[in-house]
């Protein structure tokens, strides 16, 4: 509990003093992580690539999370809120890579949100 002098006799434009308890209401919101799949599909470096236009990382980061994707089957690339993983979901899903030899769409890389 906390005491908040916010008023005197001697200053009118302050409210009388009061007993203020602060309890903190704060609920966590939990974090939720953006995985990448490990797939037969797409190259390596379209994956780089979408890592870096999409999450914004740097070629050398992106490399990590590509190899530990392509080594374990998936990667966490990035955790935090549920809106905000959704919309890095929805912008990594915008890149479909296309296969040079026949031009066959391979479509967005294997990605889901589930929480942290």
């Amino acid at each position: 509990m906390t005491m908040s002098r916010l008023s005197s006799p001697k200053n009118p434009l302050v409210a009388p003093e009061t007993d203020v308890e602060q309890t903190p209401n704060t609920r966590l919101i939990p974090p939720y992580n953006l995985i990448l799949y490990n797939d037969d599909d797409h190259s390596m470096e379209f994956v780089v690539q979408v890592l870096c236009k999409a999450l914004g990382y740097a070629v050398e980061r992106a490399i990590l999370f590509m190899l530990e994707a392509h080594t374990s089957g998936r990667a966490i690339v990035w955790t935090g809120s549920r809106e905000v993983a959704e919309l890095k979901l929805e912008q990594m899903r915008t890149f479909h890579e296309i296969r040079e030899r026949d031009q066959a769409n391979l479509g967005p890389l294997h990605c889901d949100i589930e929480p942290a």
